[in-house]
């Protein structure tokens, strides 16, 4: 299981993305992996919004379509994550974190995953998570 952020499915649906080749295989080769790609709700909700102002409607329903067709699974909000979230937030206010990335990480703590699909190495490649020493971020 992989936790995925905004950005690889941002670029993946957009083929004018510089990321865009290199998002669709990493997409392209978990799925032959059999892997099983989760996410926050607030990712799904950026990921409309950024993929509407970029690519129009269609980039946007063609990203829902998928999360009907479960190609991504988006997992429950819990008390305890959103409460991880804030700390987060409030841990890396200097960077900023934000909501997005903050729940990225909680969720992958809270599922204890190493993995995190994202093009933010910025953000992601500085946070020292609970459960590991670093995350492996791919592509």
């Amino acid at each position: 299981m992989i936790v995925v952020d905004s950005g690889p499915l941002v670029a993946a649906a957009l083929a004018t993305d510089v990321n865009h080749r290199r998002c669709v295989e990493l997409f392209a080769s978990l799925r032959l992996n059999n892997e099983r790609l989760v996410l926050p709700p607030f990712v799904a909700t950026e990921v409309c919004y950024l993929l509407a102002r970029e690519g129009g409607s269609k980039a946007e329903t063609a990203f829902v379509r998928s999360l009907a067709a479960g190609d991504f699974t988006i997992a429950p909000v819990t008390a305890a994550g959103l409460e991880r979230t804030a700390d987060l937030i409030a841990q890396y206010a200097d960077m900023p974190l934000g909501l997005v990335d903050a729940s990225v990480i909680a969720l992958a703590e809270q599922l204890e995953l190493r993995e995190i699909a994202t093009l933010d190495r910025r953000h992601f490649s500085v946070v020292r998570p609970r459960h590991v020493d670093s995350f492996t971020l791919l592509p």
